[in-house]
C-alpha cells in the first residue's frame, strides 16, 4: 500500500507539473507568436524598421493601398491614394484618411496585413498609426500618415521573383473601453490622494 501510495503521489505530481506547463505555455503562446510573425512575415505580418533602406534598386513594384472599417464603427476610411509605384528600397510616405460620421466621439483601433502574406517579410514600416488608438470628434477628420519601403532582399526570393503588386490592408474596429489619456489618469490619481 505505501508503494502504491508514491506511486500514486508521483503521477499527481507529474500531472500539476504538466498542467502547469501547459498554463504556462498557453500564456507565451501570443507573445511567442507575434515575435514569430514579426520576424518571418507569416501571415502578411509586415516589419518595423528604424531607418529608411541604405540599397535601392531599380526593380519597381506596385503598392496598393486598401482600407476597411468595422460595420460597429460610424467612420469613411481610406488611402489618400489607391497605389503607388516605386524602385525596391525607395521610401514612401503615404496618408489615409478618417472622418467620423457619427454624432459622438468614438476611437478606433486597426490591424493590418500585407498580400501576398510572403511579402510581409520585405515590407518595412518606419512610421504607421496601427494598434494605436485613434479618438474622432462627430465630423472630424484626420490624415494618418504610413511610412514605408519594400526591402530589396524580396528580389533575392524565388517565390516572389515575378511579384510586381503588393497589397497593404487596414481594417479599423470600434475600441470599447479606450485607455484613459495620461493626464486624466494624473488628475484622478492627485484627486484620491487628496481624499
Amino acid at each position: 500500500m505505501d508503494g502504491l501510495s508514491r506511486r500514486n503521489r508521483k503521477v499527481a505530481i507529474a500531472c500539476a507539473g504538466t498542467f502547469a506547463f501547459m498554463v504556462g505555455a498557453a500564456y507565451a503562446a501570443v507573445p511567442l507568436y507575434d515575435l514569430f510573425c514579426r520576424v518571418t512575415g507569416f501571415g502578411g505580418t509586415t516589419q518595423v524598421a528604424e531607418q529608411e533602406s541604405e540599397v535601392v534598386i531599380n526593380r519597381m513594384i506596385t503598392v496598393r493601398f486598401d482600407g476597411n472599417v468595422s460595420g460597429k464603427l460610424s467612420w469613411d476610411f481610406k488611402p489618400a491614394e489607391r497605389s503607388v509605384t516605386l524602385k525596391m528600397g525607395e521610401t514612401a510616405q503615404l496618408p489615409y484618411i478618417a472622418v467620423n460620421n457619427g454624432a459622438n466621439r468614438t476611437v478606433g483601433t486597426s490591424t493590418f496585413n500585407v498580400t501576398p502574406v510572403s511579402a510581409g517579410a520585405y515590407f518595412n514600416k518606419l512610421d504607421c498609426f496601427c494598434f494605436t488608438e485613434q479618438p474622432l470628434e462627430p465630423g472630424e477628420t484626420v490624415e494618418m500618415p504610413v511610412v514605408f519601403f519594400v526591402d530589396p532582399e524580396m528580389d533575392k526570393d524565388p517565390e516572389l521573383k515575378h511579384v510586381k503588386e503588393i497589397t497593404l490592408s487596414y481594417t479599423f474596429f470600434p475600441v470599447e473601453q479606450p485607455e484613459q489619456p495620461v493626464a486624466a489618469r494624473t488628475v484622478t490619481s492627485v484627486t484620491e490622494t487628496n481624499l
